[in-house]
């Protein structure tokens, strides 16, 4: 692997470790500007003691706890097929829910996060991983000497427009991302979809909790941006990347039971589980299984599908 990690251009400080893995606050602004509140620290205790999931949620089965926690999170990447040899940057690795199946699978791990309260909690829970690494801070003060052979932004490009400066933030930030991929390497871009079913059949947009917000066009929220399927694509492809496969987590990419793709897409019957209601209050406007077999009949399951993943690719000459 060519090259070392390299934080901006003032010296990092003596490095914190818990357990195997070194804490890096050479970026860290001194404040966690992203954050679920106090539960967090419900979550660092939790991960401390060592808990199972099980035994987190008999304690408390908020939300927060569920959706850092749950192991079904892993399902996302779990399938992935990344090599031994493969180097991995996490951006936006949060509480590390998907951390450890990238450790697994990877020879290396760098897992990049705003906030230090979520970067310990990770690393708690990781700490017997000897190929992980976490940065804490913000990806535009890291400067970067390598490149990776993936790069995940999970649950994170929609919130681009909060961090990133330029017209265009969400095109600015993958143009950023296109720096640390290595030849030959892999993106993969988790996000809800704008036009997802279960936001017509009644659940709150995700991010601003107001129902059709997105559909409307973000008339009201103002707190992150999602896409449609065409329109994710496009502002992937003039960033510099070429869309190798669309893959659509169900019931969305947080809590996925089945994945499905262009190349695999659903028939009747085969979607087991609609979205579920986790965490907000939420109508049922009419029947989503119904609706998806409909759906899937018609050829339209990747207009409607709840999320994406796209796997990217850089093109060539970029």
């Amino acid at each position: 692997m060519p090259g070392a990690f390299a934080l901006g251009k003032m010296a990092p400080p003596e490095g914190t470790r818990i357990g195997a893995v070194e804490i890096d606050l050479g970026a860290y602004r001194g404040e966690d500007r992203y954050s679920d509140g106090d539960v967090e620290n419900t979550l660092l205790d939790f991960v401390r003691r060592g808990l199972t999931f099980e035994e987190a949620i008999a304690e408390d089965d908020s939300w927060p706890v569920i959706y850092h926690l749950s192991p079904v999170r892993e399902n996302l990447l779990s399938w992935y097929p990344v090599s031994r040899s493969a180097s991995v940057l996490e951006v936006g690795a949060g509480c590390g829910a998907v951390t450890g199946v990238l450790c697994q699978n990877a020879g290396s791990v760098v897992a990049v996060e705003l906030s230090k309260r979520r970067a310990e909690i990770l690393a708690t829970r990781h700490q017997s991983c000897e190929n992980l690494r976490v940065v804490v801070g913000n990806l535009g003060d890291v400067s970067v000497q390598r490149r990776y052979d993936v790069v995940t932004l999970i649950g994170v490009l929609e919130y681009a427009g909060q961090y990133t400066e330029g017209l265009n933030p969400y095109l600015e930030f993958l143009r950023t991302i296109r720096r640390f991929l290595a030849p030959g390497g892999r993106l993969l871009v988790a996000i809800e979809n704008r036009f997802g079913l279960k936001y017509w059949a009644g659940a709150p947009e995700d991010h601003t909790s107001l129902h059709f917000d997105g559909i409307e066009g973000y008339q009201r929220g103002r707190q992150a941006r999602t896409f449609s399927r065409k329109t994710l694509i496009d502002v992937v492809r003039l960033a510099g990347f070429r869309v190798e496969e669309c893959y659509y987590p169900m019931p969305d990419y947080k809590m996925p039971i089945q994945i499905f793709s262009d190349s695999a897409p659903p028939g009747r019957g085969d979607i087991e589980m609609h979205y579920p209601e986790f965490h907000q209050a939420r109508f049922h406007l009419f029947d989503e299984s119904a609706a998806l077999d409909s759906i899937v009949d018609a050829g339209q399951f990747p207009f409607f599908a709840n999320s994406f993943l796209l796997e990217c690719s850089v093109e060539a000459g970029q």
